[in-house]
C-alpha cells in the first residue's frame, strides 16, 4: 500500500489544486479532520483534503475524486460525508485510478 510519505507530496498537492482542493497534513498520531473512517483515513472539509504521512494514497484521490464528482452545492456544505448515490461511487473508484496515473511513482 502506498502512503503519503513515500510519495512526492508537492505532486500530489498540484494534482489537488488542479481541482481547486487543498491539501493539508496532520501530524502522525492526530485525528485528521473531516475524514468519515477515522484512523489514517483522508478527510474533507469543504476544499481542503486532510491526510497525514500514513494516509494510503488510494484514500487521498478517493476522497478528491468524490470532491470533483460533486456538485458546487454539495461542496459549499461538505463536512466529512461526501455523500453520492452509487452512480457517484462506481465514477469515483474509476476516477482515483486515472489521478493515479497523473503522479510520479503511481502511473504507468
Amino acid at each position: 500500500m502506498l502512503r503519503l510519505a513515500g510519495l512526492d507530496r508537492i505532486a500530489i498537492g498540484l494534482l489537488l489544486d488542479h481541482f481547486g482542493l487543498e491539501l493539508r497534513l496532520a501530524a502522525l498520531g492526530e485525528s485528521i479532520p473531516g475524514s468519515y473512517w477515522g484512523d489514517a483515513e483522508a478527510g474533507l472539509k469543504g476544499s481542503v483534503l486532510y491526510a497525514r504521512p500514513d494516509t494510503p494514497l488510494h484514500s487521498v484521490l478517493h476522497e478528491a475524486a468524490h470532491f470533483v464528482c460533486m456538485t458546487p452545492e454539495r461542496r459549499a456544505l461538505l463536512d466529512r460525508d461526501a455523500g453520492g448515490d452509487d452512480a457517484e461511487e462506481c465514477a469515483v473508484c474509476y476516477l482515483q485510478v486515472l489521478l493515479a496515473r497523473q503522479l510520479p511513482q503511481c502511473g504507468y
